[in-house]
């Protein structure tokens, strides 16, 4: 594993613990050169998904894309980035289960969105906003009123 700081190809383990139920290995690495520690993540090789975007373009299922923008629409909300980390996570291992190798964005992002609901609804909604494109304030109007509606229904339901 060559060191990200001065970038010698050798490096002892320290430390080796799974994380994420399992699905990776995290090592914390020494490098021999210079001395300095580091963190590699082991992750065990798949198929790619390949999502098919809006415009009909391909391109391989790239998590960290799907992370940047859950945490841009959690700015300043009290949600952990653990806690998007595993929605991720859940996302990707759905992907992953089923037989389609190839998905369409909507799907990812329908995927995004109905988690998100639940874990904060002014982030689910930052993230709705952007990804449905609301070209105007009724369209935002009326995803407010389905949230409005869903929350009296469940109160009224307890």
């Amino acid at each position: 594993m060559k060191c990200p700081f001065c970038g010698h190809e050798e490096s002892k383990v320290i430390d080796s613990r799974p994380t994420d139920e399992g699905e990776r290995i995290r090592r914390r690495r020494e490098c021999l050169k210079c001395g300095k520690r580091f963190t590699t993540y082991e992750v065990i090789e798949t198929v790619p998904v390949i999502v098919i975007k809006k415009d009909k373009s391909r391109e391989a299922f790239d998590r960290d894309k799907l992370l940047r923008g859950l945490l841009r629409a959690c700015e300043k909300r009290p949600v952990s980035l653990v806690t998007l980390e595993h929605l991720v996570d859940e996302i990707e291992v759905s992907l992953q289960n089923s037989l389609d190798r190839e998905v369409e964005s909507s799907k990812i992002g329908e995927y995004a969105m109905e988690k998100l609901k639940h874990i904060d609804e002014v982030a689910y909604v930052r993230f709705a906003s952007v990804y449905r494109q609301f070209q105007d304030i009724n369209t935002f109007m009326d995803e407010l009123n389905e949230i409005i509606q869903a929350r009296q229904k469940s109160s009224s339901e307890k």
